[in-house]
């Protein structure tokens, strides 16, 4: 066969290849398994699934896609899973909200390489391969952190304070104070795309105390404002973060104490 016929075979077979066609890793501490796009797509669990008002696509999505417990053997109530996707987006779910099988339940839907997704709005690129979507989220309080797309790998871990111990407050906080329980608040919802005191997963956006906490060079009112709509303080169409516009995102109590805790961890800063 001539080079040039064979440039045009690979070229062909390329062609014909599903291009978005992947693989997730998934280990709950048994060991990785590898699920192919294929072996979901045609798993005895997969199924349709239709989403009111998906997070990612603001709309309506209809998925093929398993209960995501399903695929996360021996998982027991009380253990935290990461969800770390190809843009360096990083999650901490508790087990507890997986295995829940009424009101709020977690889904892993799976692009069809013969029938993609649409692009997500705003230039953010594509939502697949594998994304975790919710049905009845309300019911669990599941935030739109959450939903994490482009999912790479899911794997059992321990609580950030355990691994990450300078975003922790000191142990002498009072269990129930604004302090500690914006910590809760900020794993929830910062902490999968920023980092802090140089601690953390993920790797989409700047770290939140080194060298600056936004504390510091922003009023309360501007903050809040900016983590409601990052573009009300600076408008940049490329701008990934999307903010947490409603009551249901993020209620006013919950932004209250994140801004109490990234206010004290401001005044305790660990230089990496």
């Amino acid at each position: 066969m001539s080079l040039l016929r064979r440039c045009f075979a690979l070229f062909a077979l390329c062609c014909a290849l599903p291009l978005h066609a992947a693989d997730l890793s998934i280990d709950t501490g048994h060991g990785v398994r590898i699920w192919t796009t294929a072996q979901l797509l045609t798993s005895a669990d997969a199924q349709s699934v239709t989403i009111p008002a998906d997070v990612a696509f603001h709309r309506t999505m209809h998925y093929r896609a398993v209960p995501l417990h399903a695929l996360l053997p021996g998982l027991a109530h009380g253990d935290r899973l990461k969800f770390v996707a190809n843009d360096g987006f990083s999650v901490d779910i508790d087990a507890d909200a997986i295995l829940n099988r009424t009101g709020a339940q977690a889904w892993l839907a799976v692009e069809d390489p013969q029938y993609p997704w649409p692009a997500l709005p705003g230039n953010k690129g594509d939502a697949g391969p594998f994304y975790v979507v919710w049905t009845d989220p309300a019911a669990a309080q599941i935030s739109s952190e959450q939903w994490p797309y482009q999912l790479a790998r899911i794997q059992l871990t321990q609580d950030a304070a355990s691994r990450f111990p300078a975003t922790a407050p000191a142990a002498s906080e009072p269990a129930n104070s604004p302090v500690r329980r914006g910590y809760v608040v900020f794993q929830r919802t910062c902490f999968a795309c920023h980092t802090l005191n140089g601690e953390g997963d993920a790797r989409m956006g700047p770290d939140l105390n080194i060298p600056h906490s936004p504390t510091e060079y922003l009023s309360a009112d501007m903050l809040r404002a900016f983590i409601r709509n990052p573009q009300s303080l600076r408008r940049w169409p490329e701008g990934k973060m999307t903010g947490f516009p409603t009551q249901a995102s993020l209620s006013d109590a919950d932004l209250d104490v994140l801004l109490a805790y990234l206010t004290y961890m401001a005044q305790h800063k660990v230089e990496k």
